[in-house]
């Protein structure tokens, strides 16, 4: 049988084009079967964003797991403390003043005959109220504040500016000796507006200085020049990758304003009775604390714990959230 000869065409033609497409497709399909790719790209390897990557630091890191239960627990009292408190913080008998441990009342009396366990239990509810209250109004007041004036820039950024180093001139505590001692509610929205007025300068310069840099990036840039509006590069663009370093001093600051807010009402300024707070019932028993040193152990110590799991809780959360660190 004679030979056929040799025809491009009909090679083409007997492979055929598809059977080319065929073994791209097949190389590509083996492609995204392999893990990673060629060179880990493929889609086991998926980029893992800042928050992800923080919450998986997080989970590991024991020190953010022993302050988060500790902070649930105080949360969880303070909702319902009467889950492990059953007595009333305000009932009290002067046969018992200054009274040690007993039976169903471990941690003794106060000066006032009242159960300092129940108070303690108690107290929880006004610090972590007045904490979470004012870091809330802080890092709201501070962010919008500072992000604006961040993002525009000009003469609103060069006002705030200095309005933030007159703020930042008054000392907190004389502030307060100066604002409040003319209070006469009993609430505590007179301590939690206090602290948001003296509060929101450091968090503004925080978010300033975030946003200034958040702005500065190419995605910004390039969204700027397809035409998105003001709102949507703060909300959409900004916003969402300027918002870790408040987050991490707001969670700070939360433990620094619980430590503020017994400070003052152990100065006679802050809270007053008959509302419960470990700063009310600290300064009561300082006068006792020979004679009755549990009068002052107790509600000092439950509110050394609380500050310190709440800058725990930031510290960890500070390098989560910071690339630097990694």
């Amino acid at each position: 049988m004679p030979e056929q000869p040799f025809e491009p065409e009909r090679a083409i033609a007997g492979t055929g084009m598809g059977g080319a497409m065929d073994l791209a497709t097949s190389e590509a399909e083996t492609l995204e079967k392999t893990p990673g790719g060629p060179e880990g790209t493929g889609p086991s390897d998926k980029p893992h964003s800042l928050w992800s990557d923080a919450w998986r630091d997080l989970r590991r890191n024991p020190v953010f797991i022993i302050s988060a239960l500790v902070i649930l627990f105080l949360v969880v009292i303070s909702l319902w403390p009467s889950l492990i408190a059953s007595g009333n913080p305000l009932k009290c008998d002067l046969a018992k003043a200054q009274e040690g441990s007993q039976p169903g009342h471990p941690f003794g009396y106060d000066g006032q005959g009242c159960d300092v366990y129940t108070r303690t239990v108690y107290g929880t509810r006004t610090s972590v109220t007045v904490g979470v209250l004012a870091t809330l109004g802080v890092a709201f007041f501070g962010s919008v504040l500072g992000g604006l004036a961040g993002f525009f820039g000009g003469v609103w950024d060069s006002i705030l500016s200095r309005l933030t180093d007159v703020f930042f001139a008054i000392p907190v505590v004389l502030g307060g000796l100066v604002l409040l001692s003319v209070v006469t509610s009993n609430t505590v929205w007179p301590v939690i507006g206090f602290m948001v007025l003296l509060g929101w300068p450091q968090i503004s310069r925080i978010a300033r200085g975030s946003v200034i840099t958040a702005k500065q990036n190419d995605y910004v840039q390039a969204a700027r020049a397809l035409g998105a509006s003001n709102s949507r590069l703060l909300l959409r663009h900004i916003t969402p990758n300027a918002v870790a370093p408040v987050i991490v001093v707001a969670t700070i600051a939360l433990g620094t304003y619980i430590s503020l807010e017994a400070t003052l009402s152990y100065l006679g300024v802050g809270l007053k009775p008959p509302t419960v707070s470990w700063g009310i019932d600290i300064s009561a028993a300082s006068q006792y604390i020979r004679n009755a040193p549990h009068m002052l152990l107790w509600p000092a110590g439950a509110l050394a714990i609380t500050v310190l799991a709440f800058i725990m809780l930031g510290d960890a959360v500070r390098d989560a959230l910071d690339p630097k660190l990694r």
